[in-house]
């Protein structure tokens, strides 16, 4: 079940699934601190999936699976209650699979908080089905909470920028980086022949390419730097060879990367695009999906 869409200015309550892993530990200290600079609720979550495995489990399998839900919930309620004291925490275990939970949990104005990974799959991917099906299917933003997350503030939240279409994203990355008191760093990176490496620059046009494209994320910005005045915003644009690996490489120095989520409507794969999908296996950072309109 999709949530309905709704504004993704990230100002409704939180929403952060759990499932007792390091990884989802991590969602909720990044959740309860987003509640509490919102002011808003948190909902803590936990997918029990025991609709899908009824014909194979007993009644006790099902009682015990009930009650480690329930102690995960509790644990994860404490660390909020204990990161953000004035928040309004509730928990609930949910029947479904993660993704139909959570979306539906999720409504028409949350934000969605999930790890990496959880505790099923194979270790070696470097995001789960689960996180990658609910950043896939969603009409809310949804937060990819990664390893490492827990690092010292860089004081940056960076802004991925290609056209227009991201004009909410970079909204919403703003307004993060004003509540944090942080610099936003408005990021667009742009592949002109890509496949021919070096010789690109032997073409006529880059230049005037390269301009156009700076024109471009200038105008985008400029709706940003009238509305947040007071907000340190700088714009950089660059032609890359791979433009997952220069946003990836930036996330090093970031808070946060805030991307206009992209849907493909290939039946094959994930629906997310190339740059997303790949951002989100190898960011240093969180990530922050703000679906398009």
């Amino acid at each position: 079940m999709d949530s309905t869409k709704s504004s993704a200015t990230m100002t409704g309550p939180v929403l952060v699934g759990t499932d007792g892993s390091d990884h989802a530990t991590r969602a909720v200290r990044w959740a309860a601190g987003e509640a509490a600079a919102r002011n808003r609720p948190l909902r803590i979550v936990y997918a029990t999936a025991t609709t899908q495995g009824g014909p194979y489990l007993s009644r006790q399998d099902i009682q015990e699976i009930d009650e480690f839900a329930e102690r995960v919930l509790g644990e994860a309620a404490a660390l909020a209650h204990r990161i953000a004291p004035a928040i309004s925490v509730t928990t609930a275990a949910c029947e479904d699979e993660t993704t139909a939970c959570l979306l539906r949990e999720a409504g028409s104005d949350a934000t969605i908080v999930v790890g990496s990974r959880g505790r099923g799959g194979f270790a070696s991917l470097l995001v789960g089905s689960d996180s990658l099906r609910v950043a896939a299917r969603s009409h809310v933003p949804v937060v990819v909470v990664p390893r490492g997350a827990d690092r010292e503030p860089a004081g940056v939240v960076l802004a991925a920028v290609r056209d227009e279409r991201d004009g909410e994203a970079l909204r919403v990355a703003a307004c993060l980086a004003a509540r944090e008191g942080a610099s936003l760093r408005v990021l667009s990176a742009w592949a002109f022949l890509e496949n021919v490496g070096s010789m690109a620059t032997m073409f006529d046009g880059v230049d005037r390419l390269a301009a156009d494209q700076a024109t471009a994320t200038a105008r985008i910005v400029a709706p940003v730097r009238k509305e947040f005045p007071d907000l340190t915003v700088t714009e950089h644009v660059v032609r890359a060879g791979s433009v997952p690996e220069v946003l990836i490489a930036a996330t090093a120095d970031a808070d946060s990367i805030v991307i206009g989520s992209r849907r493909r409507s290939h039946p094959v794969g994930s629906s997310l695009g190339r740059v997303t999908h790949t951002v989100l296996h190898h960011t240093h950072c969180p990530v922050v999906l703000v679906p398009h309109s």
